[in-house]
């Protein structure tokens, strides 16, 4: 078999490329005739298709992102340096933005709990753009609103794939209840450094988190609807159109924030459940989405379906 992953190469820190850069890691390692190459570089696909001649043009590094000892001097020099306190509880969310993961959910469950609550820090790890630009001045204020600005903190910087297993080993709950989401590569990551994630009933993350075993999943308060939608080059159309939808199609979701206020409590509150969900979430994270065991089933199913050797 030949296979070209296509994917930001080379590889950045985003979700996307680093899962076709483990796809691809996974293939070679496995013995599959495999190149990446970027997706946008046609010259070079087009150089690949006449020579290689692939068959067909994601997964976890669980060797990295591993649990580590809260005492490891890296971790307590991370948290330190983001201003956590060693008796404070640190709940992590991290993206692109912080609003879509749910952040702004969050924050209103904190504040609904911030008097029962032990000493807390949340942290938002942010990825600097355009859109946090004019996004996190939005959900600061809304911490300011609700009394919590104190405990919340933006980091919005550039982050390597190096640091983030370390970041997500600085927390104690992750939660990201996204609003949006495609794989959800951050949730499963946190599960494979065993920290229990704080998730929602919608999306992949049925498929990728496990309710009350491996994550705490939010029910679902609303959905957001759309009848149509302005579309351009970034949806690969190449003039800016209007596009009308046979029917409404969901673009958000908003977790509760009772739940969310619910699971943080009891995490907070009882560190054996944050060891038993983050075990099985690791033990559940190497079984199923470790980048090797996904290359070996991507390789079966494109055998059996195409028939190819």
């Amino acid at each position: 078999m030949k296979v070209l992953v296509m994917n930001n190469y080379p590889a950045s820190p985003t979700g996307l490329s680093t899962q076709g850069d483990l796809l691809y890691r996974g293939l070679k390692e496995i013995g599959v005739d495999v190149f990446p190459v970027n997706h946008t570089s046609t010259q070079e696909k087009e150089w690949y298709y006449h020579w290689f001649k692939p068959d067909i043009a994601v997964g976890i590094d669980t060797d990295a992102f591993t649990p580590k000892e809260k005492n490891d001097p890296k971790i307590s020099a991370l948290r330190d340096a983001i201003g956590v306190a060693e008796n404070e509880i640190m709940i992590l969310t991290a993206g692109g933005d912080a609003a879509s993961k749910g952040a702004q959910e969050v924050m209103q469950a904190l504040a609904m709990i911030n008097q029962e609550a032990p000493s807390w820090k949340y942290i938002c790890k942010v990825y600097p753009s355009s859109r946090t630009k004019k996004q996190n001045p939005d959900d600061l204020k809304l911490a300011q609103q609700l009394g919590i600005q104190h405990s919340v903190t933006y980091n919005t910087t550039i982050a390597s794939r190096n640091f983030m297993p370390y970041l997500l080993n600085a927390c104690d709950i992750y939660a990201a209840p996204s609003r949006i989401e495609g794989f959800g590569m951050i949730q499963v990551e946190a599960g494979a450094c065993e920290k229990p994630v704080i998730g929602i009933k919608a999306m992949a993350m049925l498929d990728t988190l496990v309710h009350e075993e491996t994550a705490l999943l939010a029910n679902v308060a609303s959905e957001i609807y759309i009848q149509e939608a302005s579309v351009g080059k970034h949806a690969g159309f190449e003039f800016q159109q209007k596009v009308v939808f046979p029917s409404p199609r969901i673009v958000d979701y908003r977790a509760s924030i009772y739940d969310i206020a619910d699971y943080l409590l009891s995490l907070m509150n009882k560190p054996q459940l944050r060891e038993k969900l983050g075990k099985a979430a690791r033990k559940r994270v190497v079984e199923k989405y470790d980048y090797r065991v996904v290359a070996k089933n991507f390789v079966k199913i494109v055998q059996h379906k195409l028939g190819i050797k």
